[in-house]
């Protein structure tokens, strides 16, 4: 029989539902209680899930192994830390923390206190990127598109650190190779962040990744494509699909014909799929693939995606005013 885990799940707003939603329906696990600073959200939750509400969630630390911290970005550090400190494993969601000297408090507690900090990168468990981590040999250029309609929830960080990092994280499974070159653009056009972003990748190894996302388009889209040599990969994360290209030798040597492989996942659960991997790793008490250093390294190359379209911005303000356009500015600062 395996171990049962108790855990519990520290915000339960849009996201953090899911995560009780999903730890109460789970064999071997005991969801012991859900924290929330909105009491009645708590209870809510709670109710549904029939587990218990905790409106301060260091008293719920004391009855758990487990957590899953789902709480706004900026408060990652603060209450992944207070979880640790107390010696329980935690499973936070992306990105890791706002900046890097906090990711590194984060993986210094975690090993000094041997515990299982695992980073809730959910794309690593769609099935179709699971299926494709077989098919890949040298990516030469991948293309990846994450747009969605405008909603207020995330809309406290930046969209590379709401939407992009995904897809950095993925690239940069992938792409067993340093990054040689980052180049980007975005601008914010609705909140005032960057809500339009593109960041180019150049590896070492001669891949270059070219990432696009909006949260301001009219249409959803979550996408990726991997070029390496013979052979095309379609990867759409929300349809969980994944198509396959490969040319094949025509007849008598004719022209090559291309030869179409399409397979759907759509019968399987990302983020129950990661879930249960999080509690395996508590279980066995071993390292996950998305673990702190994953977490931290996503982080890194993103804040340097965002830091670098920051000074485009001021280059590009600096320009309006030397040329007379001062009235423009108001625009690159929307509120």
């Amino acid at each position: 029989m395996k171990k049962v885990v108790k855990v519990g799940v520290i915000g339960v707003g849009y996201l953090g539902r899911f995560h009780a939603q999903k730890y109460a329906a789970m064999a071997d696990v005991e969801l012991v209680g859900v924290a929330d600073t909105d009491p009645e959200r708590a209870r809510q939750i709670a109710d549904e899930c029939a587990t218990r509400p905790y409106a301060d969630y260091h008293e719920l630390l004391t009855q758990v192994d487990a957590v899953s911290v789902v709480v706004p970005t900026s408060l990652h550090h603060e209450v992944a830390k207070a979880c640790l400190l107390q010696r329980v494993d935690v499973l936070v969601e992306k990105p890791i923390t706002t900046t890097l000297t906090e990711a590194d408090d984060l993986i210094r507690l975690a090993r000094d206190r041997q515990c299982i900090l695992q980073v809730g990168h959910l794309e690593r468990f769609n099935p179709a990127v699971l299926a494709m981590q077989p098919l890949l040999t040298h990516p030469l250029f991948i293309e990846a598109h994450r747009i969605s309609v405008f909603k207020e929830r995330g809309t406290d960080v930046d969209v590379v650190l709401d939407l992009m990092i995904h897809d950095i994280d993925i690239v940069l499974s992938i792409v067993k190779s340093p990054i040689v070159s980052i180049l980007t653009a975005g601008t914010p056009v609705i909140t005032h962040l960057t809500d339009i972003a593109n960041a180019r990748l150049i590896f070492a190894n001669g891949c270059t990744a070219n990432i696009t996302v909006s949260r301001i388009s009219m249409e959803t889209m979550r996408r990726m494509r991997i070029f390496q040599p013979g052979q095309y990969l379609s990867v759409d994360f929300g349809r969980k699909e994944i198509m396959e290209v490969r040319l094949q030798p025509g007849r008598d040597g004719g022209t090559p014909v291309p030869e179409i492989n399409k397979s759907a996942f759509q019968d399987q659960d990302a983020l129950e799929l990661e879930l249960c991997d999080f509690m395996d790793h508590v279980r066995e008490r071993s390292e996950p693939a998305v673990s702190g250093e994953e977490g931290r390294r996503a982080l890194d190359v993103a804040l340097q995606v965002i830091a670098q379209i920051h000074g485009n911005r001021e280059r590009i303000e600096q320009i309006l005013r030397d040329e007379g356009h001062a009235n423009l500015l108001p625009y690159l600062k929307p509120h």
